[in-house]
């Protein structure tokens, strides 16, 4: 790969994917340089906090693994100067990695000046250049051409087809339909409610939205401002963020999912 300035392409492993809470658990680099030489940089952290167990099956690493690894800011020095004044590179970096890097480096004591550099993000491209709709999802796990599309019957149909697929690819046979409930977004993920208000991280639940948005949770605004709950409870939102918030006002706290 033909390249002018030296190039690190980057990837992190955290506790989650709070771009303003969560914690590196490991970071890998690959430095490229002009004249074709290669350097590589890993390193396994002590996040500070228990990595969820939702999380520690995607990244396959546990509490245990950690416990003894440096924490970021003892890192950090090393991983600024392994840096230098790469271009960056990664895979949807932009969105994730670069701004909680930006944020565990300032944490640190150290200034990441990465907009001043030139960013290559393979997931943009990718976005760009692939298609990710149905006739490309009917192409990839049926290896047939969609050739009914957009048609209610005809895209149910492929529907059929491709979870069939994706049970033999990703599944188990057996379990059929059931077997791809583990790959559920959703499920997996640390919303408390369906309208996503309210989001659990750290064992406590945070809003999402208004001014206590990410910054105190709900233990901690009933004791700063119950009024703030009050109106939740007697304002459009759902019934269960009602309750939740009525529950709240009398020390009735929800617990957070055992997955997480």
């Amino acid at each position: 790969m033909k390249i002018t300035n030296p190039l690190v392409v980057f990837d992190l492993e955290t506790t989650g994917t709070w771009v303003e809470k969560d914690r590196i658990v490991e970071i890998g680099m690959v430095k490229l340089m002009p004249d074709g030489t290669k350097q590589d940089y890993v390193k396994r952290v002590n996040p500070g906090m228990p990595i969820p167990v939702n999380v520690t099956r995607i990244i396959d690493i546990t509490n245990d693994d950690v416990k003894d690894a440096p924490r970021f800011k003892e890192i950090a020095k090393e991983v600024i100067e392994f840096i230098g004044d790469a271009d960056l590179g990664g895979f949807n970096i932009q969105r994730f990695d670069i701004p909680v890097l930006e944020r565990e480096l300032l944490e640190a004591g150290f200034s990441f000046h990465w907009k001043e550099r030139a960013i290559y993000d393979a997931q943009k491209v990718f976005h760009i250049h692939e298609k990710r709709d149905l006739m490309a999802a009917y192409q990839l796990y049926c290896d047939k051409e969609l050739t009914i599309a957009h048609t209610a019957l005809g895209d149910a149909q492929a529907t059929v087809e491709i979870f069939e697929a994706q049970i033999r690819k990703y599944g188990e046979e057996a379990k059929g339909i059931e077997s791809l409930k583990d790959f559920d977004y959703e499920q997996s993920s640390a919303y408390y409610d369906a309208e996503r208000k309210f989001c659990w991280w750290g064992g406590n639940l945070y809003p999402t939205f208004g001014k206590y948005r990410r910054k105190k949770h709900i233990k901690d605004i009933v004791k700063a401002e119950r009024s703030y709950l009050k109106w939740i409870a007697s304002a459009d939102f759902s019934d269960e963020i009602k309750t939740m918030a009525e529950n709240a006002l009398r020390g009735e706290f929800p617990k957070p999912p055992e997955n997480l």
